[in-house]
């Protein structure tokens, strides 16, 4: 009796730090919400930690622009890349060879570098060898490259269905993680 009780007293107060520890992590903070074909993805934005970089890829997705966009480039163990605007939306001007290579019609960001570690489940905006070229895309972590830290944007956490990231389709590592019949971004929203 004295086992079940410690039991069921240790359970609750591990769902009553689980809910806390989601409602700290979630209050006041915007959530990007990627509706993918594995699964919901929910995204936390570091607003404070790359302004610029944060508000485009919140306006890109309150504009719909995100919908039906690839994961063009998927390296096991690395990371799952989408966000190509231009030449990745799967159901309009979708170009399996420039994929990758597009952006938005709205101008490159600074970067906006922070002490922010490239760990599992961060999200980072991809760019060109040029620091201040990210533009749409982005990407999500499957594991700590620490190579990455400072050289790369770090734009959000996943916070609820790193489990459907794992499920995305990998790429071909002989081909730089290209997919072929790539999974995507059914609809993204924000909300906070």
């Amino acid at each position: 009796m004295r086992k079940t009780i410690a039991g069921l007293a240790a359970a609750t107060m591990m769902t009553v730090a689980s809910i806390a520890g989601m409602a700290e992590a979630q209050d006041g903070k915007d959530l990007l919400t990627l509706n993918t074909s594995e699964g919901p993805v929910v995204i936390e934005l570091f607003d404070d930690e790359a302004p610029q970089n944060v508000a485009r890829v919140k306006e890109l997705a309150e504009d719909g622009a995100y919908d039906n966009v690839v994961f063009h480039r998927v390296i096991d163990g690395f990371m799952a890349q989408t966000g190509d605007v231009q030449f990745g939306d799967a159901e309009s001007g979708y170009d399996a060879n420039r994929t990758g290579t597009g952006g938005s019609d709205m101008p490159d960001l600074p970067a906006e570098f922070s002490d922010i570690p490239f760990k599992r489940g961060v999200v980072g905006m991809a760019r060109s060898q040029n620091p201040n070229s990210a533009n749409s895309q982005f990407f999500i972590m499957f594991d700590d490259a620490t190579h990455l830290n400072g050289q790369y944007t770090v734009i959000g956490e996943v916070v609820e269905g790193m489990d459907n990231v794992d499920k995305i389709k990998k790429g071909d590592p002989a081909q730089n993680g290209t997919v072929s019949d790539p999974d995507r971004i059914l609809n993204a929203t924000v909300s906070q």
